[in-house]
């Protein structure tokens, strides 16, 4: 079992480029089908999302895949878009759309991966694949093509904005 998920890994590993860019074309047509939709809607939201997320992913493919930094840099890349969407909701965000919360869960599941990713690399030179390296091969894949998915549908499909809405509301009993 352990040599057909290595085989697995390293075959993702081998066309992690290529997914990195069908990932990008993935928020580029989200990004405009968001544009479409959004002609003559006083609501345009998440195609400004959909922009911070096509814009961010569009730079990240600069990145050099080789560079023994390349998770620190990811990991920068999602801080960075993370303050970026926090910047366009304290500005510009009038409707949140059920996608901001989405975004932020999803690019803080990709940042923690890839400093995990990095520590487990860089700093303790492990090079032998354990549990988070699969964790992290198929976590970011799923997670952006469900924020890509949340941005055009918006509906909670996880049930995150109900689940933010139930903990947010909770009172705290009151001694009696």
């Amino acid at each position: 079992m352990d040599s057909f998920l290595e085989d697995l890994f390293w075959s993702l590993a081998e066309i992690s480029e290529l997914l990195g860019i069908i990932i990008t074309w993935l928020f580029v047509f989200t990004f405009l089908y968001n544009l479409s939709a959004a002609i003559n809607k006083p609501d345009n939201s998440r195609t400004q999302l959909s922009f911070i997320m096509m814009v961010s992913y569009t730079l990240s493919l600069y990145i050099d895949m080789y560079t023994p930094l390349l998770y620190l840099q990811l990991f920068a890349f999602d801080v960075v878009t993370i303050a970026v969407i926090f910047i366009w909701r304290l500005c510009l965000g009038k409707v949140i759309p059920i996608g901001f919360y989405y975004l932020i869960v999803g690019l803080c599941i990709n940042a923690v991966l890839f400093m995990a990713m990095h520590i487990d690399i860089i700093v303790n030179l492990n090079y032998e694949i354990w549990w988070l390296w699969m964790l992290y091969g198929f976590s970011t894949l799923i997670v952006d093509f469900i924020m890509a998915v949340v941005l055009i549908a918006n509906k909670d499909i996880l049930g995150l904005v109900k689940l933010k809405n139930v903990v947010l509301n909770l009172k705290a009993p009151v001694a009696r």
